[in-house]
């Protein structure tokens, strides 16, 4: 049974190679018979291509991309907001301790997907926005596009339920609300064995109980 199973394996193994031989050579067939102006008006597409994707980059820069910040208040919300497409905003609290791991995973992704502006906004200078929103939880993050609230992350449920998640966790729940640009397969999130590059440093916390917004409703640390 076993010498059928890898039989069968390798005849899969030689067709997929075979498949893969001949794109291979219909692709260089193709180029072959390109004669000095296709090769040059090929060469042309693909540097306005290029030009075209700096040009776009450039832009994103330009309007506060590319790098994680924090706003003032709930008026430059919808500023920020409007003038690009998409847009990650981080609602905090500095005394939740879990908003401090967000920042970190958050910082690396805005530099990663400059397609997306990145922002945090402090729930205390934002108490009309919080109730427009209907932010009830902290940390929460709000996924807009075109403007519109399109997803929340409310927590670290969708996370793992655990502080230990990864970057790319993070990344790929980000992937699913299409408000960046996601490579990966959307249909399961990474490995959980995947962990954060870097450990974080146990900063001490303490929860007061029966405020608004806090979800950190474990024992304060001794």
């Amino acid at each position: 049974m076993a010498n059928q199973s890898m039989d069968i394996l390798a005849k899969v193994l030689e067709q997929s190679a075979k498949i893969m031989e001949e794109q291979v050579d219909a692709q260089l067939s193709k180029l072959n018979e390109m004669d000095d102006d296709d090769l040059e008006r090929l060469k042309e597409k693909r540097l306005e291509a290029l030009k075209k994707s700096q040009k776009q980059k450039q832009e994103w820069l330009s309007k506060g991309h590319g790098e994680y910040r924090e706003i003032a208040s709930e008026k430059d919300f919808f500023g920020e907001v409007k003038e690009s497409k998409n847009v990650v905003c981080h609602f905090y609290k500095s005394s939740t301790f879990r908003c401090k791991i967000l920042d970190k995973h958050l910082a690396i992704l805005a530099k990663k997907h400059v397609e997306t502006k990145f922002i945090k906004l402090n729930v205390e200078k934002a108490p009309f926005l919080t109730e427009r929103l209907r932010i009830k939880f902290i940390p929460t993050l709000a996924l807009l596009i075109d403007g519109k609230t399109k997803d929340y992350v409310v927590g670290f449920t969708d996370l793992g339920n655990t502080d230990e998640f990864s970057t790319e966790t993070l990344e790929w729940r980000l992937g699913t609300a299409d408000v960046i640009n996601y490579s990966g397969n959307l249909m399961e999130p990474p490995s959980t064995a995947q962990k954060s590059s870097s450990k974080f440093t146990k900063v001490e916390k303490k929860t007061i109980r029966g405020r608004g917004y806090d979800t950190d409703s474990d024992d304060d640390d001794d």
